[in-house]
């Protein structure tokens, strides 16, 4: 079997992470490392057998109000700005602009032309995910 290349970032956007961290350390065994974002946010970091599979981001009101708690995917970019460029062009809509997360890199939020949303990610240098786009 052909593995894929690891590309991506799995996120929970959850209004109840204590919830969410308890049920995803029993169920797949995963630990977490807290980690305070810029604006204060809550985010954990999900390990198995310690490397990164994911994060826990906690949904705050008011910026999220109305937003119910969903998983989310980025895809690693190489340029974010063009990206959010050719989104456009190609008929999706940027939904969140990009945002710059020191030590992670710029993420956007965009649909593709069928109305799919999904996370884009152009990766700092030293992030894992800045080899692979």
């Amino acid at each position: 079997m052909t593995m894929p290349q690891r590309h991506w970032w799995h996120e929970l956007n959850t209004w109840e992470p204590e919830a969410a961290l308890a049920f995803y350390g029993r169920t797949l065994g995963w630990e977490f490392e807290p980690a305070t974002l810029p604006d204060g946010g809550g985010y954990w970091i999900a390990r198995k057998d310690g490397r990164p599979v994911g994060g826990i981001f906690e949904l705050t009101a008011p910026d999220y109000e109305g937003i119910p708690s969903h998983w989310m995917t980025y895809l690693s970019v190489g340029d974010i700005d063009q990206a959010e460029v050719e989104t456009s062009r190609s008929g999706g809509e940027i939904m969140r602009p990009p945002v710059k997360i020191p030590g992670v890199g710029k993420l956007a939020v965009v649909t593709d032309a069928t109305g799919a949303m999904i996370g884009l990610i152009e990766p700092d240098m030293g992030h894992a995910l800045a080899s692979v786009h």
